[in-house]
């Protein structure tokens, strides 16, 4: 049975009066946008089975941050490899800071591993059989065979797929992006970092151009659609919540995993 959690909320941001006449979210056409599933294969099969329960047919959006953390990096990629942009419904999957994270490491082992390894890339590396030992992290030699063993696991075709991750989409006045964006900027024009990593003004400053963005990112207690932002991030490796907000033109509604 879905569990529907809230709809659009309306009040202060932090630094100013929500004005109460912006536009709501006006997608082309509705659509779910899911959070950080954070190597939680078992959180998306379970939401899987309520999206085709309740909402089946309809496009679907995955913001980022697929792997780390969680012990089924491995498989959770897979499952998105597995579905199609242009079948139907179609699914997009974006890219997310910790997917950006395993591809610096791919790319400059020596450089990246620490701040990879300790942002839960020892779980990624583990889903793929590939083990570590963290006090080899200053050793180029061994974050090179490290970084061979992982590329041999996962195939050219998967590497190939993470490169290949836009970093927004939009339907309508809605975008979508792994961290939010630059809410001074357009969103046509937005750095690749404040897509992936935040920006400052983000959580602090409301839009003025009646866009809405709906991200991951950043953990919330409960989802909430507010000021131009639709906040999904539940930390589901941790919670066992995974959310999905459901964006239909008329409400902002979420459907989540049990948790626990």
């Amino acid at each position: 049975m879905k569990k529907i959690l809230s709809h659009i909320t309306r009040g202060p941001s932090k630094s100013k009066q929500s004005d109460v006449s912006a536009p709501l979210p006006q997608p082309e056409t509705p659509f779910l946008a899911i959070g950080d599933i954070h190597g939680r294969a078992d959180l998306l099969l379970q939401l899987d089975k309520l999206i085709e329960k309740n909402f089946s047919g309809w496009p679907v959006v995955f913001l980022g941050d697929y792997i780390d953390r969680g012990e089924e990096s491995c498989e959770v990629l897979k499952l998105l490899m597995s579905v199609s942009p242009e079948g139907s419904p179609p699914v997009t999957c974006l890219m997310g800071n910790h997917e950006r994270m395993l591809l610096d490491f791919l790319d400059r082992p020596s450089q990246y591993a620490r701040r990879w390894v300790h942002n839960g890339g020892l779980q990624t590396l583990a889903s793929f059989g590939v083990s570590l030992k963290l006090d080899h992290l200053s050793d180029d030699t061994a974050m090179a065979s490290t970084r061979d063993q992982l590329l041999e696991a996962m195939g050219n075709e998967m590497v190939d797929w993470l490169r290949a991750r836009p970093l927004s989409w939009q339907s309508g006045n809605v975008w979508a992006a792994h961290a939010g964006a630059d809410p001074t900027e357009p969103m046509e024009t937005q750095e690749a970092r404040d897509l992936l990593w935040g920006h400052p003004k983000f959580t602090q400053d409301q839009r003025e151009d009646g866009q809405w963005v709906v991200h991951g990112h950043t953990i919330v207690d409960v989802p909430f659609a507010q000021d131009g932002r639709i906040a999904v991030d539940t930390g589901a490796y941790a919670t066992g919540v995974l959310t999905a907000a459901v964006i239909t033109g008329e409400e902002v509604s979420f459907i989540q995993t049990p948790g626990g």
